[in-house]
């Protein structure tokens, strides 16, 4: 069982969070806390809507200026993000990183993915030559098992699939050497086999590296292959939290037990194709 963290890279407590829309101020964020400690993986999980990603997006304060108003305290390396927004402009990109959503969208199509890993490098290490920045960078795309990653430099985003581009975003947030990865759904976009291979990496990574992870995710599937604890999440709150084989073992809360059987699986394997596949209620 894994304890929380006693000195976090991430400190959470009691984190509201209230957006201004046109239809008057929402609580999205309704009072949470939680931690992540070097070298484990905290989950978030929960339907759409139950305020996952907006908790990750007001820890790095990458929500919209004046439409969103925080109360509490979210600590990275110490420093209190709520009480001094320019915390998180001095930690983002150096000691968190963000693995963001859509790997179809999240990169810029005019520019070369050499740019703009390069860009991520240098922002870095300001000190880099170009070619000091290509030489790194090639480095890290043949780390996320990018295949020949010297010729991939001049290559543009539409020129990679789906699973590669999100092999580029990983790569991109690790140019950043940092000691905490928030991985928002980054395996939602995908196929079954291409979203293991992504799990498999970034877990490779985190063993390597010691890199702490907070992973949002809808799938319980994921959650339980990758985490060491999980909050459940629904309207803004958590409703279950603890060790990841706890909460997908011995569910307590109705909700998690309906997210479990949420996870599909597989039905007996029929070698002779004799089993009546007619679904339910239909004529026979």
């Amino acid at each position: 069982m894994t304890s929380p963290a006693r000195d976090p890279l991430l400190e959470v407590e009691d984190l509201q969070i209230e957006l201004v829309t046109h239809r008057g101020v929402v609580r999205a964020v309704d009072g949470v806390s939680f931690t992540v400690g070097r070298g484990e993986t905290v989950t978030l999980i929960g339907e759409s809507g139950s305020g996952k990603s907006t908790t990750a997006m007001g820890v790095l304060r990458l929500l919209p200026e004046g439409l969103a108003v925080l109360s509490g305290a979210a600590r990275i390396g110490g420093e209190d993000v709520v009480a001094d927004p320019d915390a998180a402009r001095r930690a983002r990109g150096r000691t968190v990183s963000l693995i963001p959503q859509d790997p179809m969208t999240a990169l810029s199509p005019v520019h070369t993915v050499g740019r703009q890993l390069g860009d991520a490098l240098r922002l870095r290490h300001p000190e880099l030559s170009r070619a000091e920045a290509r030489e790194r960078g090639t480095q890290l795309l043949d780390q996320v098992r990018i295949t020949k990653p010297e010729t991939r430099w001049k290559a543009y985003p539409h020129q990679f699939s789906g699973g590669m581009l999100q092999r580029i975003l990983i790569a991109i947030a690790l140019a950043a050497e940092p000691r905490l990865l928030v991985a928002d759904e980054p395996t939602s976009a995908l196929d079954a086999t291409v979203q293991a291979s992504i799990l498999d990496l970034l877990m490779d990574l985190q063993e390597r590296t010691g890199v702490g992870m907070l992973m949002i995710t809808h799938d319980l599937g994921v959650a339980r292959l990758v985490s060491d604890r999980i909050h459940v999440m629904k309207e803004g709150r958590f409703v279950e939290s603890g060790p990841a084989e706890q909460i997908v073992e011995r569910p307590a809360h109705a909700y998690t037990r309906k997210l479990l059987a949420a996870v599909p699986s597989l039905g007996p394997w029929d070698e002779d194709g004799l089993t009546d596949h007619t679904p339910l209620g239909a004529a026979r």
